[in-house]
C-alpha cells in the first residue's frame, strides 16, 4: 500500500470529525502576585486536508497556541481535540502515544539527530508505539515522496538546509498523523529553499490529504496556505 492509499484509508474513518478543534482555549501565567493572560479564549476548527497558516507578531500568543495544539503544553482552560480525541486532560504517557500517532511536528531548527542518516532520522518515531509495516520501508517511501530517495544514507551535515527541512517533514509524516504542525518551517532557509519547501508542502497535501498547520510571521508563507488565522493579543483577529 502506498502513502496516498494509506492516508486515504485513515482519513476515511475521520471524515465527520475535524482534524483539529480548539474550544475556548485560555492560557495564563503567574507574574509576581498577578497573572498574565496569554490566550484569551481561542476557538477554531481545522478540517482534514486543510492547509492553514497561523500568523501573529511576537508576543501575540501564537507560539503558546501552537504548543497547546501540539500537546506540548496544557491550557489553563478549554479543550483541544485531535482527530476527535480530547487531549486536554490526558496523562503524559497517554498523551505521548497520541502525539506519536496523531501529530507530526516540524521545527524551524530541523531538530534532526546528527549521528543518524536521513533514513534513520525518519525511522526513529516508528519505533515508538505500533505502526504497520517495516520502519525502513516506510522511511524510504516517505523520503522518496519528499524528493530525497537519493539521500537515504546521508547525515544531516551532508545535506543542505532545504534538504534537512525535507527530512524533518518526512519524519513528521512517517507515523501517518492526522495533522502536521510546522513552526516557522522556512525561518532558517533562503528564499529559493523557502519556495521549494512551500511547493513541497502544497504537493504533499494534494497527494496525501494531510492537514498542515504552519505558524509563521512571513506573509509569503501565509499566502501559500489555503486559510490564514491571525492571532493578536491572545485572540483571533481574523480568520
Amino acid at each position: 500500500m502506498d502513502v496516498t492509499e494509506r492516508s486515504e484509508q485513515v482519513g476515511a474513518v475521520s471524515t465527520l470529525t475535524p482534524a483539529l478543534e480548539a474550544i475556548d482555549i485560555r492560557k495564563s501565567l503567574p507574574l509576581g502576585r498577578e497573572r498574565i493572560d496569554i490566550l484569551k479564549g481561542i476557538s477554531l476548527r481545522i478540517e482534514h486536508g486543510d492547509f492553514v497558516a497561523v500568523m501573529g507578531p511576537s508576543g501575540s500568543g501564537k507560539s503558546t497556541l501552537l504548543g497547546i495544539i501540539a500537546g506540548l503544553d496544557n491550557p489553563t482552560s478549554g479543550r483541544v481535540l485531535i482527530d476527535g480525541i480530547d487531549i486536554t486532560k490526558m496523562g503524559e504517557g497517554q498523551l505521548a502515544k497520541v502525539r506519536n500517532a496523531k501529530i507530526g511536528m516540524v521545527y524551524q531548527a530541523f531538530n534532526l539527530i546528527p549521528t543518524l542518516t536521513a533514513q534513520e532520522n525518519v525511522e526513529a518515531p516508528l519505533y515508538v508505539g505500533k505502526h504497520s509495516g517495516r520502519p525502513a520501508d516506510r522511511a524510504k517511501q516517505i523520503l522518496e515522496l519528499v524528493g530525497l530517495g537519493h539521500r537515504l544514507r546521508n547525515r544531516p551535515n551532508q545535506l543542505s538546509g532545504g534538504e534537512q527541512q525535507r527530512v524533518a517533514v518526512a519524519r513528521a509524516l512517517a507515523t501517518d498523523p492526522a495533522i502536521v504542525i510546522m513552526d516557522e518551517p522556512t525561518g532558517n532557509l533562503d528564499q529559493r529553499n523557502s519556495e521549494n519547501v512551500l511547493m513541497m508542502i502544497r504537493d504533499l497535501r494534494d497527494r496525501t490529504g494531510k492537514t498542515f498547520i504552519i505558524a509563521t510571521h512571513d506573509p509569503t508563507v501565509a499566502r501559500a496556505a489555503k486559510r490564514t488565522i491571525h492571532i493578536v493579543d491572545g485572540l483571533i483577529a481574523q480568520s
